[in-house]
């Protein structure tokens, strides 16, 4: 309670913070300004985060490190994408839950046939705060979203509809890295008194490491996740989101102030904020209900599309796969180009290898570390195969006759009669063409 009074207490001292900087936002918006003051420290991370191993095209080392990491996990673990899927789906739809529940053989002696002491036996099916699917929801919850709406639209409109085949074997590796990652988020957890969980990378790096004899190694990079897991939550997550939330609201409204981003932003802070500071069940009961609501309407939607123009669709998958390795003049560079721009957006859409999503799997009720990586591993698969795909389908049926040219100008933006449009933007439209009223489903 003391700590819930102090973090509503720095909520609103940050809000009263933030109006004056509202008020005063006349001559250049608070999004700009913001911009600029952050403009320095985020070129700062990307030159040292995305440093290039390759110049023509650039080829970022981080991009070749989650690609090449996951597909070692893939083959180290006899790709358990594949052999595992129809168990990932048993786990999370509860067929295994009779093995999760306690049994304690009978003990001989001072301890159990297992080894443990009688007086310290602990039943460890009853440690976790959340169910499989409340696990999964959550995680789904940061990934569904922005990057099927926005990042594919972007991949297309850089890449050409070839991207699409990359972000589909990219989601594949990246079911592998999720079924690592967020294994190891259960298996190096902590669980106190109260049965309140803490896990995830800061935790697995830490004690696994120490466990290696790599102590201060641990700790340090323990400690750097930390702390860049929160900067990639703010910019690569509730920034990114946030703003194509608002580029969609600002042209349904036809709003033209540059405050309205910081506004729009705010509104959306404090709808989290109310969410998260009842901590992960809260979360978890929140993202069950609304994650599988917004992920089958949207599939839904993309559906509609799709079979109302189904003889298109296999035009459509054609250029995917065609394009994937002979694509047209694209200003992102051939071959290596539209296979980077897939990959970049498959990474950024599923977050496979971020390590973040094993921070919300950590909390599952399992005694079964694996079990929770099975279930993870369907995430990339929701994710990237499944709706992302459907959104490209819906983009490029929505382009069949031309109507803005793929690689734009190079930067993401297409003419699209005659106004420039980009990410969510260029997704809206596809969905107006089809659907009436589609900008306001997308933003909600």
């Amino acid at each position: 309670n003391y700590y819930l009074h102090m973090m509503n207490k720095k909520l609103t001292a940050l809000l009263l913070g933030l109006l004056p900087m509202l008020t005063f936002a006349q001559e250049k918006g608070l999004d700009q300004k913001i911009d600029e003051a952050f403009q320095p420290i985020s070129n700062f991370f990307s030159e040292v985060i995305f440093f290039p191993v390759w110049k023509d095209p650039n080829i970022p080392f981080v991009l070749v490190l989650l690609v090449f990491s996951a597909a070692f996990f893939t083959i180290y673990f006899g790709f358990p994408n594949i052999r595992h899927f129809l168990t990932s789906i048993n786990v999370v739809r509860g067929k295994y839950d009779d093995l999760d529940k306690a049994v304690v053989e009978p003990a001989y002696g001072d301890s159990t046939p297992g080894g443990d002491s009688i007086e310290t036996i602990r039943d460890e099916s009853k440690e976790g705060e959340v169910t499989h699917f409340q696990a999964l929801a959550t995680a789904v919850s940061g990934t569904v979203g922005n990057g099927n709406i926005a990042g594919v639209a972007l991949a297309i409109a850089l890449g050409g509809p070839g991207a699409t085949f990359w972000m589909i074997v990219c989601g594949l590796l990246g079911m592998s890295t999720k079924f690592v990652e967020c294994t190891l988020g259960v298996q190096y957890r902590d669980v106190d008194e109260e049965g309140t969980v803490y896990g995830g990378p800061m935790y697995y790096l830490s004690k696994g490491l120490k466990e290696r004899g790599f102590e201060m190694l641990g700790k340090i990079s323990a400690v750097l996740f930390a702390i860049f897991c929160i900067g990639g939550s703010f910019g690569g997550g509730n920034a990114a989101q946030s703003n194509q939330a608002t580029v969609v609201i600002k042209d349904l409204l036809g709003i033209q102030s540059t405050s309205a981003g910081a506004i729009i932003g705010l509104v959306l802070a404090l709808i989290v904020g109310i969410i998260i500071i009842g901590g992960i069940k809260r979360i978890a009961t929140v993202t069950e209900k609304v994650v599988p609501l917004m992920a089958v309407v949207y599939i839904l939607a993309c559906l509609y599309i799709i079979f109302s123009n189904f003889s298109l669709v296999d035009d459509a998958f054609g250029l995917i796969f065609s394009e994937a390795f002979s694509p047209r003049s694209i200003a992102v560079g051939g071959f290596i180009g539209v296979l980077l721009q897939g990959f970049k957006r498959a990474a950024f859409s599923n977050e496979a290898g971020a390590g973040s999503a094993s921070i919300a799997h950590s909390a599952v009720i399992t005694k079964y570390s694996a079990s929770e990586g099975l279930v993870a591993l369907l995430e990339p698969f929701i994710d990237t195969v499944v709706i992302c795909t459907m959104t490209a389908l819906v983009i490029i049926i929505f382009n069949t006759g031309g109507v803005f040219e793929y690689g734009g100008d190079g930067t993401g933006a297409v003419l699209i009669d005659g106004v420039a449009y980009e990410g969510a933007g260029i997704t809206s439209k596809a969905f107006a063409a089809y659907i009436p009223y589609s900008d306001v489903f997308l933003t909600v």
